[in-house]
């Protein structure tokens, strides 16, 4: 258990400036007394179905640093799943919110037009590749973005079939839940879902039953598509969409290859299905570019976007060709999306990443990407590091010639991670998400990734 200096006191902590909120400091065992309140009083009257990895309970952040209710300090490469991705409490995001709030809070997007919606969806139109002109709709969440790109390509193809990828995570209400299928837990208890959506399997290089590489790997599946899905399955001419996540996120962060996206778009275009790309995770700057999906060239129909677009504002959006979002008035609507203090939020959060922290994704993600290129070698039970930008997977086993999955292992390895004060989250059945803020500098990498080495070292040297 990891404690800090006896002279170390949770008020000369929390009266840190700004500018020292940089690294984990801890002053108390874990969970602390105050956080143990909280435990016990969610454990009495919240849902349990709510996943929890490790007990933080978190008061304030700033930056890439958390604080929870004793004073313990952590350096955050979780960022609220992908969520804050300016980090914590930008001052001008902060700025955003509060002046947004004392001018107008609601007034429904829907029936009444706002300054700022559409100012704001010209700026992520012009960021969406493709010549063709775009058009936004704006929802509360990841799962209403798809939600709607269901919907809208239903309208605009007049179809109802669906395929989608096993290990893709597209949200948890009925319609995108139908889409994912990360982990049968999460499809469990509830049912019939909305029917007409086949799934086949995405390209996982590390593991690829062919043994191609993670340029390579896929094409065996672009034939199942064509030559079974397609002769045995769903006509093509029946298939509205096909919706891919560009790399998968709770999948277990693993890119799909370029050229097989490039082929998937060909393939949709060569049989007028709507190609989604659920950017929901991987987009808004976090690889480097505005989208993953700009990394492999393609241009999608229909674009969803939603976590990192405001800065932990709920806001979410998806975005389509023109000529594809033409609907009729009250085709589709939404009480709260595009509310005016998320979309203040979002023209925040747009302008940072466009000015400083996009690039800085990609120059931080090529630092971490060098300082790990090492590890496969050095440890045992790491297997495979892919990624790109600040989208990083680690994938841990329990024997590298077996790739038998460490799911025990890459557990053990979060949670000490937690005690040594860095917060950081599983995805997949085994591979450790690392999925900061997009404004981390250097030490604090050096920081995280010397914190995740004593874990490894400590969990192999027990494996």
């Amino acid at each position: 258990m990891i404690t800090a200096p006896e002279s170390k006191t949770i008020s000369s902590v929390m009266s840190q400036p700004k500018s020292e909120w940089k690294l984990p400091q801890l002053v108390t065992e874990l969970p602390g007394p105050n956080a143990q309140r909280v435990l016990e009083q969610d454990a009495k009257f919240m849902s349990p179905s709510y996943t929890r990895d490790y007990p933080l309970v978190a008061k304030r952040g700033r930056g890439a640093v958390v604080e929870d209710v004793d004073g313990n300090m952590f350096l955050d490469f979780a960022a609220g799943i992908a969520v804050c991705s300016t980090g914590h409490c930008h001052p001008k995001v902060v700025v955003a919110i509060q002046e947004q709030a004392a001018e107008l809070i609601h007034m429904s997007g829907t029936d009444f037009y706002y300054e700022n919606m559409p100012r704001f969806a010209e700026k992520l139109a012009a960021t969406v590749p493709g010549p063709e002109a775009k058009k936004v709709f704006f929802t509360n969440s990841g799962t209403e973005a798809v939600e709607g790109a269901v919907k809208l390509a239903r309208y605009a193809t007049k179809r109802d079939k669906f395929i989608a990828f096993y290990g893709g995570f597209h949200g948890r209400s009925m319609g995108s839940l139908s889409l994912t299928a990360s982990k049968s837990t999460q499809r469990k208890g509830f049912g019939a879902l909305l029917s007409g959506v086949e799934h086949i399997p995405y390209p996982y290089a590390y593991r690829c039953a062919h043994g191609h590489t993670a340029e390579t790997c896929g094409a065996e599946i672009l034939e199942q598509l064509e030559g079974q899905i397609f002769k045995r399955l769903f006509d093509p001419e029946e298939v509205a969409g096909i919706i891919i996540e560009p790399i998968q996120g709770e999948g277990g962060y693993v890119p799909a290859p370029d050229f097989f996206l490039q082929e998937l778009q060909r393939i949709c275009r060569q049989h007028g299905i709507m190609f989604i790309v659920d950017e929901v995770q991987s987009g808004m700057g976090r690889t480097g570019k505005w989208w993953a999906c700009e990394n492999s060239g393609i241009e999608p129909d229909i674009l969803c976007s939603a976590k990192g677009i405001a800065s932990g504002m709920p806001l979410g959006a998806f975005i389509a060709r023109e000529s594809v979002m033409n609907w009729k008035p009250g085709s589709h609507g939404t009480t709260f999306g595009g509310n005016p203090v998320c979309i203040a939020a979002g023209l925040a959060t747009f302008d940072l990443i466009e000015s400083e922290y996009r690039e800085n994704a990609r120059e931080i993600g090529e630092y971490i990407f060098q300082k790990t290129g090492g590890w496969t070698n050095k440890y045992k039970i790491v297997g495979d590091i892919r990624g790109r930008g600040l989208m990083i997977g680690i994938e841990i086993v329990h024997d590298q010639k077996t790739k038998e999955k460490g799911a025990d292992l890459r557990n053990h390895i979060v949670d000490l991670a937690f005690r040594r004060g860095l917060c950081i989250l599983g995805a997949g059945e085994n591979t450790l998400r690392l999925s900061p803020p997009l404004l981390i500098d250097r030490q604090q990498a050096d920081a995280a990734l010397a914190i995740l080495e004593q874990c490894i070292r400590e969990v192999e040297g027990k494996a």
